[in-house]
């Protein structure tokens, strides 16, 4: 067994921008374990623009976005191991990977990053009625096949979902000749970027079919027409269906966190994102286990993948060189209320902080007029009006100055929704 400072699970986004901060932050030992043959995760089969804006100040698609933080780990040598499958992290930060060129091998870590991203939500958990044909994806792997592979799925197409990436390919699949028949779904508001909408689908002329679901799948070696219905308190309404011949349908149903390894490590898990219920400093349950990106909580931008991972990368620096205590003064408890969803991280220390603190959340319906606030006790600390809040957009709530020094001895914070 090697001894390592630092293991990153992951050489997506989240992987290698935690890489780079950690490498900045002084850490010399470390290596990423990545199990696909390249650097970069999923965005590089992402190859539509509008990544990078935050980041960069332009827009890059994903493979462009994945090869700025590639090249520049590669610059700082930051080592990595590619077509590597981690097996195994135990509780005292034991890794166990295998590959062609190690075999199997274990790696005892002082740190270890969680940047293992997440999967898409399979047919199996979707209970649709109906047979097993051929030409039922997920608009993941649609969007290889097209994109990297060089497959077309299907010609006439139906996708249930408004997910960003079933969104996105609407647009992929309509570009590259296949008709896009609509998009179907379940919610009564789209779970992709209000941009995503408008460039996708209106742009093309593709309906979205809010408050629907699919009802039945017809045919048995392959697809060859889905039924939908309009769904009301959960339930379809019988009379409501629709008929579509079509040969493929994309399933745009969900983002879950990939997060096997964790739980196999004990980490404790919120049943809200499905990731690891983390403090201030990314840090899980598990001392010296941090975790960031989409393996935490689905993000809808990379460019916040990358900035949490970053901060997660120094943290772990910080836990490495300087031996940060987990138990470091008062855990204040944060709660989502009121229309908040969850909030990340879900514990602070206010003595660690370093000058400001990062909560990112979603809210669980679509509000217009509303206000975000946070309550340290009982006393507001931030407040800011918002227009329109939806469950597809990510929000980030930066708290800085005087505030901070609300939060010893509050009891705890209150993240929640008012009247603006």
């Amino acid at each position: 067994m090697k001894q390592i400072d630092l293991v990153i699970l992951g050489g997506g986004p989240a992987g290698l921008a935690a890489a780079i901060a950690a490498r900045k932050a002084g850490v010399q030992d470390l290596v990423i374990l990545e199990r696909d043959r390249e650097l970069g995760g999923i965005l590089n089969q992402c190859i539509h623009s509008g990544f990078g804006l935050h980041t960069f100040r332009e827009e890059l698609t994903g493979p462009e976005y994945a090869a700025r933080f590639a090249d520049e780990a590669l610059a700082m040598g930051i080592p990595y191991k590619l077509n590597t499958m981690v097996l195994d992290l135990s509780a005292d930060r034991v890794v166990t990977a295998v590959n062609r060129t190690d075999g199997l091998f274990q790696l005892q870590a002082k740190a270890v990053i969680l940047a293992m991203g997440c999967r898409e939500r399979p047919r199996g958990a979707l209970n649709i009625p109906g047979t097993r044909p051929a030409g039922i994806y997920t608009a993941g792997t649609a969007q290889r096949l097209v994109n990297m592979e060089g497959y077309l799925p299907g010609r006439r197409v139906v996708i249930l979902g408004s997910g960003d990436i079933g969104l996105i390919m609407a647009r992929r699949m309509t570009l590259e000749g296949a008709k896009v028949l609509c998009v179907a779904e379940l919610m009564p508001y789209s779970g992709g970027l209000k941009r995503n909408i408008v460039q996708c689908l209106d742009d093309f002329g593709i309906p979205l079919k809010l408050s629907h679901t699919v009802v039945d799948i017809e045919g048995k070696e392959r697809v060859q027409g889905i039924t939908i219905a309009r769904v009301e308190n959960g339930k379809p309404v019988p009379g409501t269906e629709e008929h579509f011949d079509c040969d493929t349908l994309l399933l745009s149903c969900g983002l879950l966190p990939e997060n096997e390894l964790s739980r196999g490590a004990g980490v404790a898990l919120s049943p809200v994102t499905g990731g690891p219920l983390v403090d201030e400093s990314l840090q899980t349950s598990l001392p010296g286990v941090f975790a960031a990106g989409n393996v935490l909580h689905v993000h809808d931008l990379v460019d916040y993948v990358s900035e949490e991972a970053a901060a997660a990368g120094r943290h772990a620096a910080q836990y490495i060189l300087g031996g940060a205590s987990p138990a470091e003064g008062e855990a204040l408890p944060v709660q989502a209320t009121n229309g908040v969803r969850y909030t990340v991280p879900t514990t602070v220390h206010p003595a660690r902080l370093d000058g400001s603190l990062t909560l990112r959340l979603r809210v669980g319906n679509v509000y217009r007029g509303k206000a975000l606030a946070v309550y340290a006790g009982g006393e507001c600390i931030w407040r800011r009006k918002r227009p329109v809040l939806a469950p597809g957009e990510m929000e980030t709530i930066v708290i800085k100055g005087p505030a901070l020094d609300k939060l010893p001895g509050c009891g705890g914070l209150t993240v929640t929704l008012e009247e603006a």
